[in-house]
């Protein structure tokens, strides 16, 4: 496992071929060995205990097994294996992860092929074949398949291999530098840009921060990188590699099995493998993480302790490091964004998770329906055939396949007992919400209920993430608004991750599931639903209604009115339209609930027409009266709209007070008690007449 197998079986002699093959297409693995086997027995009896938390993704890309004809390569920056037979006179077929048809062409036999990678975009395709050279060949429509080669300018130096950092921009590395050409399709020829004299060891190249790490001086432990933007080359700080120990004698001694390139959280890290501590009284491997910034230093930032030797090789998938252990055929994860020991300088970490192998995996049998019938055949996890490549890559040369490493996150709330701490860890996953809704409503329910300190703490975790959203959201809006996004184009809308859960999910997914259950008692349901609502407070976070009405639902389901009335009377509840409403409607079952509604929305001044509205719907006209009257604006009123109501209510003394007091009230105004033509109430004065009489109608007061 790693670069170079160590002392494959006969049979698998063609995979170490493959993997020397695959190594000169560039790649990072760790797979050296150390000594000793401890822990092996213990990690094994792990690895049977199930929990698998990683797995090899379910759509591989399949090709033909290496072997004495067949040469497999693979390009780590477009994430293809390239099958090169008999030095492509009888074929080459390209295949990666993300593009389903795989591209087949021939090429002239002109020698072994070291190296061979389509530009990106897979527009031009470039072939080493020998020390000095590098052979072209376009692969644009209409343009002839005719190659053109480009030697290295150095002479007396050796090309180690090359790296595309664009569509049209390659480096060539050789043991004497490297060399920055751009590429003339059109013309069939290379144009230097830069190139820098350096000894060079070996190299490696990181495509997704455009990085090439070059391994200097005769240890090779001093490490300078290169960084390329559109046709610039620019020289980064370069960094020493802390070796285990002083070593006896002038030769190599940083090799690049040890070391990988990786993005973890956005930052670009080179991760050694220390096969043995610095320190004498600490046993086992370690990976050290060096911080390589665009600008400013290279610093040793976290040391991620392995409390093993053996052969080992490095993965990253979701900003974990996986590191993949031959001995015992387990793996551990470390996330380098959780708590660790700090030492004033680095902080030391051990694995997330106990060791565990990578999930099984049955190799289905290729051949015709009728053969295929036959059981699929597991796959040799762990196999020295294997090779490792950044970020996330696993390929089987002898058996031909290439997968993805994925981590699955449910066997993980398995596995790690405290809920503040998968917290942290889910929140930093792509694919978490479904999981983290799950652990919610895991933790309310028996046999796995919470203690509400427990539920308080994972609430919080989850509203500081919401909350970090929501001000990102607020300041892009503020930016956009103020038409300062124009002189700042870089300004890019907030990503929304699935750690931001916000009040609908939890209400959804959660919240609502758990109070209709009614398997807890009421008392922590509502803890539950007040902490929940605590913490948005504690986060400054607006509370949606509809978390307020499950409270008040939840209440008075369980008949517990004094405790809605305190709610409501300290403001616990914080006032809005729709939960006066509900209000309203609970007076039948709890009267007083219609004064605590009024008084809601008398504190909301902006909904005195609602409050006049709502209460004429539920024929409360003498309370809607008393209402405007408070609030003094009696005298704009309309009085058709309170006739209506009256009338509707089929009250006849209802009526007559409520006409009686527009009378009065146009006395007051006008010097007369009659109504104008422009209130349109003829009906309702001719229905007075008919039951009252003509003679009840007020007479104008005179003075």
């Amino acid at each position: 496992m790693g670069r170079d197998p160590p002392g494959p079986a006969e049979d698998e002699a063609p995979a170490a071929a493959a993997a020397a093959a695959a190594a000169a297409a560039g790649g990072g693995a760790a797979g050296r060995e150390g000594g000793g086997e401890e822990g092996e027995g213990r990690a094994r009896g792990g690895a049977e205990a199930g929990g698998c938390y990683l797995a090899l993704c379910a759509r591989p890309v399949h090709f033909e097994k290496a072997n004495p004809v067949n040469c497999v390569f693979f390009d780590e920056a477009n994430k293809q294996v390239f099958a090169v037979r008999s030095g492509g006179a009888t074929g080459v077929v390209v295949k990666g992860l993300e593009d389903r048809n795989p591209i087949s062409f021939r090429m002239e036999d002109k020698g072994e092929v070291k190296c061979i990678k389509f530009s990106l975009g897979n527009k031009i395709l470039a072939v080493q074949r020998t020390l000095k050279s590098v052979d072209f060949l376009n692969f644009i429509p209409d343009s002839p398949q005719l190659e053109y080669t480009q030697e290295c300018k150095t002479k007396n130096a050796n090309i180690l291999g090359f790296c595309w950092t664009s569509s049209t921009e390659i480096v060539f590395i050789t043991d004497q530098g490297i060399e920055f050409y751009q590429v003339l399709p059109e013309k069939r020829s290379l144009k230097l840009l830069k190139n820098q004299s350096i000894n060079v060891n070996w190299y490696m190249y990181c495509p997704e921060s455009s990085v090439i790490l070059l391994s200097t001086t005769v240890l090779g432990n001093v490490l300078q990188p290169f960084y390329f933007k559109s046709g610039t080359m620019a020289k980064l700080s370069k960094f020493e590699i802390e070796l285990p120990a002083a070593p006896k004698s002038s030769k190599l001694s940083l090799s690049e099995r040890d070391i990988a390139m990786a993005t973890i959280y956005g930052q670009l890290y080179v991760l050694y493998l220390r096969h043995h501590s610095r320190t004498s009284n600490s046993t086992g491997a370690e990976v050290v993480l060096y911080h390589l910034p665009r600008e400013g230093s290279c610093k040793k930032t976290h040391i991620l302790k392995l409390n093993r030797t053996g052969k080992f090789a490095l993965n990253v998938v979701d900003n974990l490091v996986v590191v993949h252990h031959q001995d015992t055929e387990t793996s551990v994860i470390f996330d380098i964004k959780l708590k660790g020991e700090f030492d004033g300088s680095t902080t030391i970490h051990q694995f997330v998770l106990p060791p565990r192998s990578i999930q099984p995996y049955q190799i289905p049998v290729a051949g015709p329906a009728s053969v295929t019938s036959q059981a699929p055949v597991p796959c040799k996890l762990y196999s020295s055939s294997w090779i490792v490549f950044q970020p996330d890559i696993i390929i089987s040369a002898s058996e031909g396949y290439l997968w993805s490493l994925q981590v699955k996150l449910e066997p993980v709330v398995n596995l790690l007992l405290d809920k503040g701490k998968l917290m942290d860890f889910l929140l930093q996953r792509k694919e978490c919400k479904m999981v983290i809704l799950s652990v919610c409503s895991q933790m309310l329910s028996e046999p796995e209920r919470g203690s509400l300190s427990v539920i308080a703490t994972v609430f919080d975790k989850l509203n500081h993430e919401y909350k970090k959203y929501l001000e990102a959201e607020q300041s892009y809006t503020m930016v956009v608004e103020t038409g300062l996004s124009r002189s700042n184009p870089l300004l890019k809308r907030p990503i929304r991750t699935q750690a931001v859960i916000d009040q609908s999910d939890m209400y959804t997914h959660v919240l609502s599931v758990f109070t209709e259950k009614k398997e807890a008692p009421h008392k922590f349901t509502i803890a539950v639903l007040m902490e929940y609502i605590r913490s948005l407070n504690q986060f400054q976070i607006a509370v949606q209604h509809y978390l307020y009405e499950l409270v008040i639902k939840t209440l008075v389901q369980h008949n517990l009115f004094y405790m809605l009335h305190q709610f409501l009377q300290y403001h616990v509840l914080s006032d809005s339209k729709p939960l006066a409403c509900l209000l309203l409607s609970l007076e039948s079952i709890y009267p007083p609930a219609h004064q605590l509604s009024l008084d809601m929305l008398k504190r909301l001044s902006t909904a005195n027409d609602e409050i006049v509205e709502v209460l004429l719907s539920k024929h409360q006209v003498l309370a809607a009266l008393r209402f405007i009257r408070g609030i003094g604006g009696h005298d704009s009123i309309s009085a058709r709209k309170f006739l209506d109501a009256a009338k509707q209510a089929e009250d006849e003394m209802l009526f007559y007070t409520i006409f009686r007091f527009f009378e009065q009230r146009n006395q007051r105004l006008r010097g007369n008690p009659s109504f104008t033509p422009g209130e349109h109430c003829e009906e309702h004065v001719t229905f007075f007449k008919q039951v009252f009489g003509e003679h009840a109608l007020m007479k104008p007061t005179t003075f």
